[in-house]
């Protein structure tokens, strides 16, 4: 085995930050949430709930709040990733060991204990199920066709919607349409067979 390469972590994208992280991984230690790996890196949880991660990559380490929208932020230090997309995750990015404040992050950290222990969380908003017009129009004049469609749940009500909208020439989505008609009086969602 080859000792002179150092070990990379999976949460340290570039093994820039092991000493960081570490710092990190301490001050989450001395909480009551219990460490698990998920997607790669450490991960904490409170009852099941994923509440605080940790990582490093190309140019800051941090530590995000997977429902830091609820967090006071007194300091101003979270930020939203990606604006728009991310409603309750927030992150505290750092780029040296010496910007980690011990007593702030702990409080951070603790507030997100207390938030998880109340329940503070966004719901997820349903999305609205829409039908293309050609699938609608066979819907329409197939009484069949729309009992048995209207049993399916909203994602598979979906999948057969994006797949018709999928294509770009009418006569494909006529053809779609005359393909999925028989799945659907059959009860057979369109990826069924990959489930």
């Amino acid at each position: 085995m080859d000792t002179s390469t150092p070990k990379k972590h999976t949460w340290d994208k570039n093994n820039n930050w092991t000493e960081e992280l570490h710092l990190l991984k301490e001050i989450l230690a001395q909480t009551e949430l219990i460490e698990t790996t998920k997607w790669g890196g450490p991960v904490y949880v409170l009852n099941n709930k994923n509440v605080i991660g940790i990582g490093g990559f190309k140019s800051y380490f941090g530590i995000w709040f997977f429902n830091g929208v609820f967090l006071k932020d007194e300091k101003k230090v979270l930020v939203n990733a990606q604006e728009g997309i991310t409603k309750s995750l927030r992150q505290w990015r750092f780029n040296s060991i010496e910007e980690v404040n011990e007593k702030e992050v702990l409080t951070y950290i603790l507030e997100a204990i207390e938030n998880e222990n109340a329940g503070k969380v966004i719901k997820a908003t349903a999305k609205e199920t829409l039908i293309s017009k050609e699938l609608q129009l066979a819907i329409d004049t197939n009484s069949t066709l729309a009992e048995t469609f209207q049993k399916f749940s909203l994602a598979k009500q979906r999948e057969f919607h994006e797949y018709i909208e999928e294509a770009k020439r009418e006569p494909t989505k006529l053809s779609r349409i005359e393909k999925i008609t028989p799945m659907i009086l059959a009860n057979i969602g369109l990826n069924d067979k990959y489930k």
